[in-house]
């Protein structure tokens, strides 16, 4: 373990929360500065979290005592218009900070633009936020990226909730903007590789994936990734401004920061150099390949569930034996694949019909009171694809609820008709309770 304290503040946010755990896994002893410290997990012991704001000068002092080398990935553009002042002073107290403690390195992860006179003010912000810290005299290794491509990151989350939502979309001229997508995996490994590079090296490294494509391309990767049809139909009507408007309506994004990333996507963001490339061994993944990852760390986000359970008065092997019986029909089962099959445990089906999505069905039993009783929980998941799937799970969820109360009614039922008559048996099937999970 490398014994040097690597302090990371954005701990909270979506760069800061999957590069903890990274630190860790690569054994470093971090540092966490949070502004509510309880909203932090720590994976590792060695992993400690203060409370502190860059806004708040004196309360850095403590933080950075005794670190060698720290990550600054704090924004503040979700709090209010004038972000971009809140910014350079969050910035501006930080590197003076970390000058006064010794601390001999901060990484940082900014925004990739060409010219800095012509970008937006979210752009223009994260390069400015990149001077702030360097004027503090502590050497800055920053990373300059376009696009995240990850399950979570804002930008992707709005052209995927665009590509889902619309089979026609009237695009402004940004469409065709060029960009580079970089996979969030390797955006975190550039990060951690940061702290192997010689410590008195302050650099900027523009990072990329493997591709040069248009934000129209990259909907459009999705949207064949994913099965959909779209169509995507250029409106030079639609200014950044009111497409930011527009994006707020079909997207779950905060409108503010929404408005703010759309307003940025007139800038070309592309690699002009290739540092990051020759100075670290990352072969970064490819668009296609990281929005397969995205959207397998993001599926349980869009799937749509009815979950349900029942408790019975009998051990897990009796509960399980009426779902065990839908195991034995077969591999298929009216309709339905028996995917996976743990005795006495689980079951679980692949719905086999034409539908617009992927839907499944589950049996989980857990035994409680010592295997005295048994909690049966009943899983309908539906994947809907586009809009007609989420029409469908709308549409038909009324049927669907009425008819898997049934189903796991009368499976709780029969796992107790398994248990011998008599009283006891009769005490037990009144201890039959069915319930629905809030949704």
């Amino acid at each position: 373990m490398n014994s040097h304290v690597v302090l990371l503040t954005g701990a909270t946010g979506y760069i800061g929360g999957r590069l903890l755990p990274r630190l860790e896994e690569d054994g470093r002893i971090v540092r966490c500065l949070a502004r509510r410290p309880e909203n932090v997990t720590p994976g590792r012991p060695t992993t400690e979290v203060v409370r502190g704001d860059c806004l708040d000068e004196a309360s850095l002092d403590r933080a950075c005592a005794g670190v060698h080398s720290a990550y600054y990935l704090v924004h503040s553009m979700a709090a209010g218009p004038h972000f971009e002042e809140m910014d350079r002073r969050a910035a501006t107290n930080f590197g003076r900070a970390a000058a006064r403690a010794g601390v001999r390195r901060i990484v940082y992860l900014g925004g990739l633009a060409d010219d800095i006179h012509s970008l937006s003010t979210h752009l223009r912000s994260r390069a400015e936020t990149g001077e702030a810290l360097k004027a503090g005299g502590v050497p800055v290794i920053e990373f300059r990226a376009s696009i995240v491509i990850g399950a979570g990151s804002l930008s992707f989350e709005m052209i995927r909730a665009l590509v889902e939502r619309l089979p026609v979309m009237l695009c402004p001229r940004w469409v065709d903007t060029l960009t580079q997508p970089i996979a969030i995996d390797d955006v975190v490994a550039y990060l951690a590789a940061a702290l192997e590079l010689p410590e008195s090296q302050g650099r900027v490294f523009e990072i990329g994936g493997s591709e040069v494509v248009s934000y129209g391309g990259i909907m459009r990767e999705y949207a064949r990734v994913r099965g959909l049809h779209r169509v995507l139909l250029p409106v030079p009507v639609l200014t950044p401004h009111l497409s930011g408007l527009w994006l707020a309506l079909v997207t779950p994004a905060q409108a503010r920061v929404g408005r703010a990333l759309v307003e940025g996507l007139k800038s070309t963001t592309i690699v002009r150099s290739d540092a990051a490339r020759t100075t670290f061994p990352i072969e970064p993944m490819s668009l296609r390949a990281a929005i397969i990852k995205a959207m397998g760390e993001g599926a349980a986000a869009y799937r749509k569930t009815d979950s349900r359970s029942a408790v019975v008065a009998v051990p897990p092997s009796d509960a399980f034996a009426p779902i065990r019986r839908i195991g034995e029909m077969g591999k298929a089962v009216g309709g339905w694949t028996v995917e996976a099959c743990e005795p006495d445990r689980r079951l679980r089906l692949s719905a086999d019909l034409k539908l617009p999505g992927k839907g499944w069905l589950e049996f989980e039993v857990t035994p409680l009171d010592g295997g005295r009783r048994s909690c049966i929980r009943q899983t309908a998941i539906f994947d809907p694809l586009g809009v007609l799937g989420r029409l469908y799970w709308i549409a038909t969820f009324p049927l669907h609820a009425l008819i898997f109360r049934g189903l796991l009614r009368r499976i709780a039922t029969r796992a107790q008709d398994g248990v011998p008559r008599g009283p006891e048996h009769q005490r037990a099937r009144t201890l039959l309770e069915i319930s629905r999970d809030k949704p």
